[in-house]
């Protein structure tokens, strides 16, 4: 897996572009700035951005291509991200240390999506937010028609709202629905997409 996005990102075009993710863009502006952690930030776009609005960012991603491709563009940027390259196994924070947690295509293999999800939940403070987009499971007949829009083909690690529930019981839901959007984010997120896009705050400690 990690070779798949070492090679991926080890070209000089930014593979997503270097805007951040639209949704992503819209809502971390609705939230003072603190600290985030940013699982699966790739070559840094959404890390970069919440640097620029003053966020204290952690970026993680398995891809040493994609760390050196973020550090380039917080360097451009006149940002620093704070990146970790290796495998969500090895992610280990103090509870509650992030203020708000950015999860864009962020998408895991199924025996593993709970779990990561769980140990998110503890890095992150009570009243904290997290902030996720990502395909859908109604995404694949869409992935067949329009390849470029990418996405995984398993359908096991896309997204359904009832998952998302199950996975962020103890909070209080400020956007949760799931829609058809076209996408324009580089060369691998192009055209029609089904998408849940989730901003919620957490309630309390949970277990």
């Amino acid at each position: 897996m990690n070779q798949k996005w070492d090679n991926r990102y080890k070209d000089q075009e930014f593979a997503y572009g270097k805007e951040p993710n639209v949704f992503f863009k819209e809502w971390l502006q609705k939230f003072e700035p603190g600290s985030i952690l940013m699982p699966a930030d790739g070559e840094g776009r959404n890390g970069v951005f919440a640097a620029k609005l003053g966020w204290k960012v952690t970026s993680f991603d398995l891809s040493i291509e994609g760390q050196s491709k973020a550090i380039q563009l917080a360097k451009e940027n006149h940002v620093i991200l704070d990146y970790v390259v290796g495998n969500l196994e090895q992610l280990k924070f103090q509870r509650e240390t992030f203020d708000t947690i950015g999860l864009i295509y962020a998408h895991f293999s199924a025996e593993k999506k709970s779990a990561f999800h769980k140990k998110l939940n503890d890095y992150l403070k009570e009243g904290g937010i997290i902030i996720l987009e990502a395909f859908s499971k109604n995404h694949i007949p869409l992935r067949k028609l329009n390849p470029k829009v990418g996405g995984p083909n398993d359908i096991d690690m896309l997204y359904s709202k009832e998952e998302i529930i199950a996975d962020f019981k103890n909070y209080e839901i400020i956007v949760l629905k799931e829609e058809e959007i076209l996408l324009n984010e580089g060369k691998y997120h192009i055209g029609k997409g089904s998408v849940i896009r989730f901003v919620a705050r957490k309630l309390a400690n949970t277990d």
